[in-house]
């Protein structure tokens, strides 16, 4: 294997053993223009955006513990790392995939060591984010402490009005 590509076959498994998620997508006819805002979105969330030989990625991947069917890499291939959350970049990335159906498709997704179809990376995006999460849990645990506090004020404010009911008689 010559140099550039032993380096570009590091890169991209590098990418792949720093990420926690990726999702293979397919493109074509993108403009510029809505490439560059793509990629800005996918960085804003905490990810990146990398078009990817189908080669240099079958052998990264390969080396990386992910095994990827050939038939299934048609036409331009691009990957979306996702660094930390990645639930906020595969949001963006299935924003811009219904913003352009026409020219960008999801293929399949790597999340948690397991492989998923398109329409379990689909499913994902649509989860709440970690923070969304943590606030429902939060909901979920203040809320009988707060109607357990609003029975006991309710229970000493109707003795504060008996007892002074009986003070006026």
């Amino acid at each position: 294997m010559r140099q550039e590509k032993q380096l570009l076959l590091d890169e991209i498994k590098g990418k792949i053993d720093g990420s926690t998620a990726l999702v293979l997508t397919r493109y074509s006819k993108l403009t510029p223009n809505a490439a560059d805002g793509f990629r800005r979105s996918i960085s804003n969330a905490g990810g990146a955006y990398a078009v990817v030989r189908k080669r240099v990625l079958m052998k990264a991947a390969e080396k990386g513990g992910i095994s990827l069917d050939p038939e299934m890499l048609k036409g331009n291939i691009g990957v979306m790392f996702a660094y930390e959350d990645p639930l906020k970049p595969t949001k963006a990335l299935f924003q811009f995939a219904d913003q352009n159906k026409d020219s960008f498709e999801i293929l399949a997704g790597h999340f948690e060591g397991k492989l998923c179809s398109a329409a379990d990376v689909k499913a994902i995006s649509e989860l709440p984010t970690q923070d969304a999460m943590r606030a429902q849990f939060l909901g979920l645990l203040e809320a009988p402490m707060s109607q357990t506090l609003a029975v006991m004020e309710a229970l000493l404010t109707s003795i504060m009005y008996c007892l002074e009911n009986k003070s006026k008689e």
